[in-house]
């Protein structure tokens, strides 16, 4: 049978099957000197003497490492309106880690019973009038259209400490918290030995239940490609006069123009550029 696994504790495996039942698992000696098996993955399994052997990990289309989740259809970013400040540089550069790991971002702005400033909500503005799908929550008040988002897609959360990612989570299926507080008691502080591993049942979806992208790191992304998962970027790529532009200083740049023309946000290439300075740099140290 085909299923997906759902949850990893120390060697043991729940594997979700199509028709929703959770059964245990283990893995078959040559599964194991391959790629370690993450939340998230499609297997191969059969019933082997009442237990269940997992044969084969299918091919992924993609896959995380904070958490350890693979064949991720999308990364909601929270961002708060204030208790902490929304920040678009954060919002841009989580955005482009996201796709560049082959994931579908959006934005979920939170607390915005608190007052939004002017400023904030032309930042909030600029996003809607994108590509990125933006949702709109408040205390108390929870946008209906984010549970049909989760429906049948696996999802990780990101974004600032504090912004509301749990309450999000509980708001929208309440064992949710009650199933993080059990894990946590069973696994005790400080056993960092025992790897835990889950996708938890969310609003007819599943939830990494640890936030993704828990560091910044561009190392993996060349100056070329960072164009790339910029997704305001996404219709100019190759419009470009030169093949190697990296849209900074060079003229006839279809993005700049874009920018130009207030078509792209200003404030969306000052964002781009200031991770492109990071990568850059680093490449210099290397030469």
């Amino acid at each position: 049978m085909i299923a997906r696994i759902v949850k990893i504790v120390s060697k043991e495996y729940t594997l979700l099957k199509d028709d929703g039942e959770r059964v245990k698992a283990v893995l078959m000696g040559k599964v194991r000197r391959q790629d370690a098996p993450a939340a998230g993955d499609l297997v191969e399994a059969e019933l082997v003497h009442n237990q269940y052997v997992i044969q084969k990990i299918l091919p992924r289309k993609n896959r995380l490492y904070r958490p350890y989740v693979a064949n991720v259809d999308q990364a909601i970013i929270v961002m708060s309106v204030v208790d902490p400040d929304f920040s678009s540089s954060l919002v841009d550069r989580l955005s482009i880690l996201i796709r560049n790991a082959g994931i579908t971002p959006l934005l979920c702005v939170t607390k915005c019973d608190l007052g939004i400033s002017e400023e904030t909500e032309e930042r909030i503005r600029e996003y809607e009038r994108g590509p990125m799908k933006v949702i709109r929550t408040a205390k108390g008040t929870l946008e209906p259209s984010l549970a049909s988002i989760l429906e049948g897609k696996i999802s990780v959360l990101t974004g600032q400490s504090g912004a509301g990612k749990s309450t999000l989570l509980n708001e929208l299926e309440p064992t949710f918290h009650l199933a993080t507080q059990e894990i946590s008691k069973a696994l005790g502080r400080g056993k960092h030995t025992t790897r835990h591993n889950e996708l938890h049942p969310v609003a007819g979806g599943l939830v990494a239940d640890t936030p993704g992208f828990s560091s910044l790191d561009f190392s993996r992304i060349s100056a070329r490609e960072l164009g790339e998962d910029v997704i305001d970027f996404e219709p100019y790529i190759g419009r470009c006069r030169f093949n190697d532009c990296v849209h900074q200083n060079e003229p006839g740049c279809a993005i700049k123009e874009a920018v130009e023309a207030g078509i792209i946000p200003l404030i969306r290439h000052q964002n781009y550029l200031s991770v492109l300075e990071l990568i850059q740099q680093r490449r210099e140290k290397y030469i």
